[in-house]
């Protein structure tokens, strides 16, 4: 059974690892980043994360968890953050966190403080952070770091979050990918064609499976995609791996 106990406890043992999910340039097909993602391997096998994200949520242990996220992505990927000039790490980000002070300490304990040109925080559509951590948002964002705001349905985005936040990159939810098929091509192509026209967002489209999916995004002027067309999530090894195989030239 999965609850709070249990949770902490995969802490304490080590239990939990990250894979990174590559971020790349539909334009080169070159790798310009990845999505920390969270992982949980007990005795009796995986755990899925949506298993015990949605216990941790709102309680202490949602802070936990993201401030060993951070520690391990500076563990992990820090020398190749500092080493590399456009690349980028992505970390998801409870809003109920947000301006309490945790997440700055474990961003100087972890590197990624002096990083923060190549950090995106990712925050849900779901949750609205309240005024706190819109302040930590903006703050953040005006020191450097990039603000992501995952999971946008686009018909029902959360104009709240984008009204009061520094967002500077929307993800677009798999399921609006999955909508796009040979011969098919949704509605929703032409309200994100128009924004990409008319804003200054960047938009990261996710789950892309096929090819077909690939050439309709990158038509309506998608720069960025991660999906199993691409990779699927990699240990810190094999992500670095795929990132040297599929890195932009290298600079004289």
């Amino acid at each position: 059974m999965i609850n709070l106990d249990t949770i902490r406890s995969g802490l304490r043992g080590g239990e939990f690892f990250l894979e990174y999910l590559p971020t790349i340039s539909l334009d080169d097909g070159h790798c310009v980043g990845a999505e920390a993602l969270i992982r949980w391997r007990r005795p009796s096998g995986i755990i899925p994360p949506d298993d015990f994200i949605t216990v941790a949520e709102n309680t202490p242990l949602s802070g936990l968890i993201t401030y060993w996220v951070m520690e391990t992505v500076g563990e992990e990927l820090g020398d190749w953050l500092r080493d590399h000039d456009d690349v980028h790490v992505s970390i998801n980000v409870p809003p109920e966190i947000l301006g309490r002070g945790g997440l700055e300490y474990a961003a100087s304990k972890s590197g990624l403080n002096n990083l923060r040109h190549k950090i995106v925080l990712e925050v849900t559509e779901r949750g609205i952070p309240d005024k706190l951590g819109v302040d930590a948002l903006e703050h953040a964002a005006l020191s450097g770091v990039r603000i992501a705001l995952d999971d946008v349905n686009v018909s029902g985005a959360n104009m709240v979050v984008l009204s009061r936040c520094h967002v500077e990159i929307l993800k677009l939810d798999k399921t609006l990918v999955e909508q796009i098929s040979a011969g098919e091509h949704p509605s929703w192509l032409t309200t994100v064609a128009t924004l990409l026209e008319t804003t200054d967002f960047h938009v990261v489209a996710e789950g892309i499976e096929s090819a077909d999916q690939r050439d309709v995004l990158q038509a309506a002027g998608v720069k960025m995609a991660q999906g199993f067309l691409f990779s699927h999530p990699l240990p810190a090894k094999e992500f670095l791996a795929f990132y040297d195989k599929h890195r932009g030239p290298v600079p004289e």
